[in-house]
């Protein structure tokens, strides 16, 4: 008789953000870190112990792992669980809490799979489901900054030992497995170096890297209904093929993406999960990420997934908060980036929120191409930069609106007064010379861009307001 074994992480965030002894900036990446790699190691770690075969390994990853086990190993996998659980909760102050469920290997995988997530929710309802969590361990921000901080960065692998049960390490172990290779965890660790190469970057370096104003921000992502897709699944077979598909794009892809020469100094991957990713760094930075990501998901998507019906894990979301100021905690902006991506979903699908408005995926590459062309008028027309916050008004004043009737009364119905206090933002020049004949067919399609080309309504384009702020962070005098 077989078994099925999953195991869940749950708490990830409330981990995350727990308050930090040392530097809390460095202890939020190591948290990250192990939470990411506990759901690799685990379950690789609980095989080796038992002497069974690597091939029993369904799917990792996550933040859970499923496992095909022999009956007679239930009450050693339960020990095993128990004691990785203890140190866990020790580790993470009883924040981040390890649940499993297992079930027999009997019925269609339908069954199956209702059977597990019956059992997790049990568990999850259930306090401490019979284990006893110690004290929270003094040292633990220390394991978190040494362990599976910067030096995670190099490191060829990572080991397990029963010692200590809950815990990853770079140091030698019982177990090990790579980092690099065919054989290798599928892990996303970049770091942006600092200037010296000897500790990652700050949060206040990575703003200062930034073009334009130096600020910074989390990105996070998270494929739209991939719950419902992965239930969709008919076989078991069919589940680990997504689960492991799913995982690789996401730590591949983030690491290929960070090593090139636009992103590798400015950006920090904090995880990458089975369905999900979060990265900090230079604004600029990241909203190129967003951009490239969401174009290699979309090719991922028609790639692997075309035989699948409907949209269902075909789309991805996602959400740029920038820190308030340079020395914003982390984990306050990474928490904020959180919010904003479930804004973001609850509106739309496929689309992102981004510099205070969600703008699907089509309106994001306009508003691009918008923010290059009011950056032109700076540079190659002569406006000042100044003009970039006099638009921004236009749109705060019509926000502020209550009502259309209200919007009518002060103008909102009229296009040609925008037509001419855009003009006179940008100080027209009388010149008859042919760069101001370029300079009125550059007004024109601003014009027509921001506020749209009907001749009798104003309809403000909110991909117009995200091009205008993304203009006014990109000018150096901003």
């Amino acid at each position: 008789m077989q078994i099925f074994l999953e195991g869940k992480l749950l708490g990830v965030d409330d981990c995350l953000l727990a308050p930090a002894t040392r530097d809390a900036h460095q202890v939020f990446a190591g948290r990250s870190h192990w939470i990411s790699l506990l759901s690799e190691t685990l379950p690789r770690a609980l095989l080796a112990e038992l002497g069974l075969a690597k091939i029993l390994l369904g799917s990792s990853g996550g933040g859970r792992f499923l496992l095909v086990l022999p009956e007679e190993t239930r009450a050693a996998s339960e020990e095993f669980l128990k004691a990785a659980a203890a140190e866990i909760a020790q580790l993470s102050g009883d924040a981040l809490k390890l649940i499993w469920s297992i079930t027999e290997n009997l019925g269609d995988w339908s069954d199956v799979r209702k059977r597990l997530t019956e059992g997790l929710e049990r568990r999850r309802g259930t306090p401490d489901f019979a284990v006893t969590v110690p004290m929270a361990d003094a040292a633990a921000d220390d394991y978190f900054m040494t362990e599976l901080g910067f030096a995670l960065r190099n490191a060829s692998s990572v080991a397990w030992s029963p010692e200590h049960p809950g815990r990853v390490t770079t140091s030698p172990g019982k177990h090990s497995w790579v980092l690099t290779g065919t054989e290798a965890i599928p892990f996303a660790r970049h770091t942006a170096p600092s200037d010296d190469g000897n500790e990652p970057a700050s949060t206040v370096t990575l703003g200062a890297r930034a073009a334009g104003v130096p600020a910074w921000g989390v990105l996070r992502g998270d494929v739209d209904n991939f719950a419902i897709r992965m239930q969709r699944a008919q076989t078991i077979e069919e589940h680990i093929q997504l689960s492991v598909m799913y995982k690789q794009f996401f730590a591949g892809e983030l690491e290929v993406l960070c090593s090139q020469a636009e992103f590798w100094q400015k950006v920090s991957v904090i995880y990458s999960g089975g369905d999900d990713f979060a990265v900090y760094g230079a604004w600029d930075a990241l909203i190129a990420l967003a951009a490239e990501l969401q174009r290699v998901f979309h090719r991922f998507a028609e790639t692997n997934l075309k035989e699948y019906v409907g949209l269902e894990g075909k789309t991805i979301t996602m959400a740029l908060a920038l820190a308030s100021s340079e020395d914003a905690s982390l984990g306050a902006v990474f928490e904020d980036a959180g919010a904003r991506l479930e804004t973001a979903k609850s509106e739309d699908k496929d689309c992102i929120w981004i510099l205070g408005r969600t703008l699907d995926w089509k309106q994001f590459a306009e508003a691009s191409t918008l923010k290059d062309t009011l950056s032109k008028m700076v540079s190659e027309f002569g406006c000042s930069p100044q003009y970039l916050r006099d638009l921004c008004g236009i749109y705060r004043e019509t926000q502020s609106r209550m009502s259309k009737k209200q919007a009518r009364r002060m103008g909102g119905e009229r296009p040609w007064r925008y037509h001419r206090r855009i003009r006179r933002i940008l100080n027209a020049s009388r010149s008859r010379s042919p760069e101001h004949k370029e300079f009125q067919k550059a007004r024109a399609e601003l014009i027509g861009e921001l506020i749209g080309r009907s001749a009798i309504t104003v309809k403000l384009r909110p991909a117009g307001r995200v091009a205008l702020e993304w203009a006014r962070l990109s000018a150096a005098e901003a």
